[in-house]
């Protein structure tokens, strides 16, 4: 069921220093508040699960949370990876760092794809926040895996419609317990689901 962390792209990876530090101090920021509120973190089965990203300024590149970094409580620069190709048609991506792409990679650049002013994108995990939410807001078809091609074709034709471009969120329903938000920045992608959640404004 929790099969989060397995990549399921092709994923060409140049095992090479990348991100620097002073690139990921918001990154950081965030991700320390989800992972101390459970949105970010690890199953009893050792599975992570939760991941952040941020577009390259004026790129499709972006950077992402390397795969199975759930379970790390506080993440350093070799724990992110710069993505700086991808395609979802021939399920592939392209990345340089110190660690794989998330296993969610392709999700996240199916909105960066499908929506050019957004720059940063928030994936958690949160069972009664997805219950609570699951086809109450935009909401993914239930036969669309995580990680995969279809999904990234979903999220794109999500993304086309005017209450996901308002409400900037989409339940995943085919991947339980997942949850995307979005926004021009980190701070918008976190807020956005912070009030989803029931949190003030960080």
């Amino acid at each position: 069921m929790y099969d989060e962390g397995y990549i399921k792209y092709q994923c060409h990876w140049q095992n090479q220093p990348s991100v620097n530090e002073e690139e990921i101090v918001e990154l950081n920021q965030w991700r320390n508040q989800l992972h101390q509120l459970g949105l970010i973190g690890e199953y009893d089965n050792g599975i992570g699960f939760g991941n952040l990203s941020v577009r390259v300024t004026q790129s499709q590149n972006l950077i992402i949370s390397g795969t199975q970094t759930g379970g790390i409580a506080e993440l350093t620069a070799q724990h992110y990876t710069k993505v700086t190709d991808f395609n979802w048609h021939k399920n592939y991506v392209t990345c340089e760092g110190l660690i794989k792409a998330s296993s969610e990679t392709l999700t996240h650049a199916a909105i960066y794809v499908a929506q050019p002013q957004i720059s940063a994108v928030v994936h958690v995990h949160h069972a009664d926040l997805w219950r609570k939410l699951i086809n109450h807001v935009p909401t993914t078809n239930p036969n669309c895996a995580y990680g995969t091609p279809e999904m990234a074709e979903e999220i794109i034709r999500l993304c086309q419609q005017k209450a996901t471009q308002l409400q900037k969120i989409i339940v995943m329903s085919g991947h339980e317990e997942g949850i995307l938000t979005f926004g021009k920045s980190l701070s918008e992608a976190g807020n956005v689901l912070l009030n989803f959640f029931g949190v003030q404004d960080f």
